[in-house]
């Protein structure tokens, strides 16, 4: 029987070991999806405010030609690189979520991946194995730290467990052994943040940060700090005063190495199909089912009721930043009739008289009868009519979570539309191939080109500060 003093050393020899491992071809095709995804929305994100501030941050703050910053061909530093790119890549609600651990892995792991691949010349196999081992133990931590438990301390699960998602994956491509992995799980856990009040704030960019640039960064510094030669106490999991019960008033620590190698996190994981805030999914997918069935147009709809599990409820409840308010979505959905990523940002919606006059219509209810060890993505909505009618429409989940996943052709498509505009569309079609063929990359810095906005972005095609 494995004990607990024996987690951080199971972790760490998995890691180390990571890329002697043979994946299964399923995990190796959900792996592309989720890179694809992932580097769709730090392309996209790249040119939101978030991108465009922390990208001045970076060119200001310099450093050694490594790493590309996305959305210019400005090289930096690993650390640097993995900042810049975990933000754009949380710059919007495109990226993915791990329910059960209450993390978005993707947006802290494949930057600091990606950094790491750059900074080492590793081959497209190489990144993909470090992607995957990055979101086992990312979604491991989170699940440890007991997500839910973690709502009264004001601690967010989000930032937590990526930042050893990133170390991981970055530990991967450092080819660190598992002693030095060891030491940067310990210099992560010394790094690990991130308090909820982000949830405030009125545009993207701290919540940018705390989800995926910080830790992105962390992750990478962690890395890089031991391959230095920092040696600590690595054993961060386990002892008097360790990670887990310092942040969490109920851990499980078990959930570190639970069937390790054997179920992939990676396949746990959702893509939105929609470029809003996960809990926002289902209730729309509910909505356009009922709107299609019964061909409703939005002056039909007196009121429209949406119940939610009580945790993610609050999440998306009237929030100020528009991609996460869950009224503001709907009536967005009703008016326009699709959520595209052009229409959740077009800059006449948030002042647009009928998505106003339609949000006042909108309740969403924090329902204790939806529990979420059931479902967590679960919805009920009803539509009361003018004319007196109720329409019900419940979901277990919602397309494309694991339970219902998205088709490679889809993630392309809404790669597609988030990119093509910033990159152009050859670009875009090469960068899809590239993933396609991904373990045949000999070295990713091959891919370089297929990141930069040339003619948005000439003022920072310099390499370095």
């Amino acid at each position: 029987m494995t004990t607990s003093s024996e987690f951080t050393q199971i972790l760490s020899a998995y890691v180390a070991a990571a890329l002697t491992l043979p994946l299964p071809e399923k995990v190796v095709a959900q792996a592309k999806q989720h890179i694809l995804d992932t580097l769709a929305a730090m392309i996209s994100g790249s040119q939101l405010k978030p991108g465009e501030v922390i990208r001045r941050y970076v060119k200001s703050e310099g450093g050694p030609p490594v790493a590309q910053v996305i959305g210019s061909s400005l090289l930096t530093s690993a650390t640097l690189a993995a900042l810049a790119n975990g933000t754009s890549a949380h710059a919007d609600e495109t990226d993915d979520s791990h329910a059960a651990s209450g993390t978005h892995p993707g947006c802290a792991v494949v930057p600091a991946a990606l950094a790491l691949a750059e900074q080492t010349g590793s081959s497209g196999q190489a990144f993909l194995q470090a992607v995957v081992v990055g979101y086992d133990v990312g979604c491991r931590v989170g699940r440890a730290l007991n997500p839910l438990s973690l709502s009264p301390t004001g601690h967010s699960s989000r930032s937590l467990g990526n930042i050893f998602g990133a170390c991981a994956a970055a530990a991967v491509l450092a080819r660190l052994d598992s002693q030095q992995v060891g030491w940067a799980l310990a210099y992560s856990a010394q790094q690990a943040a991130g308090i909820g009040s982000y949830i405030r704030a009125k545009e993207h960019i701290e919540k940018a940060f705390v989800l995926g640039g910080m830790p992105a960064r962390n992750g990478v510094t962690a890395v890089n700090l031991a391959q230095a030669g920092a040696g600590g106490a690595a054993d961060p999991f386990h002892g008097e005063r360790n990670f887990l019960r310092a942040y969490s008033p109920d851990p499980r620590p078990e959930e570190l190495v639970r069937r390790l190698g054997e179920n992939f996190e990676i396949a746990q994981t959702s893509i939105k199909r929609y470029c809003v805030g996960s809990p926002i999914q289902a209730p729309l997918d509910a909505l356009f089912a009922i709107v299609a069935e019964h061909m409703l147009r939005p002056d039909d709809i007196e009121r429209l009721i949406v119940r939610l599990p009580e945790h993610r409820a609050a999440t998306v409840n009237n929030r100020e930043m528009a991609d996460v308010n869950l009224q503001h979505i709907l009536a967005l959905a009703l008016v326009h009739g699709e959520v595209s990523f052009a229409t959740a940002h077009a800059d006449n919606t948030a002042g647009d008289a009928s998505v106003t006059a339609l949000k006042s219509r909108i309740e969403l209810v924090a329902d204790p009868d939806l529990l979420e060890s059931v479902s967590p993505r679960q919805v009920r909505l009803e539509v009361i009519t003018r004319d007196g009618r109720r329409l019900t429409k419940y979901l277990s989940t919602y397309r494309g979570t694991p339970e219902n996943p998205l088709s490679m052709q889809e993630v392309e498509d809404k790669a597609r539309e988030l990119t093509s505009s910033v990159i152009g569309n050859l670009n875009t079609d090469e960068l899809i191939q590239g993933i396609r063929e991904l373990d045949r990359v000999g070295d990713m810095r091959e891919l370089r080109p297929k990141f930069v906005v040339i003619e948005q972005d000439s003022s920072l095609s310099e390499q370095g500060g």
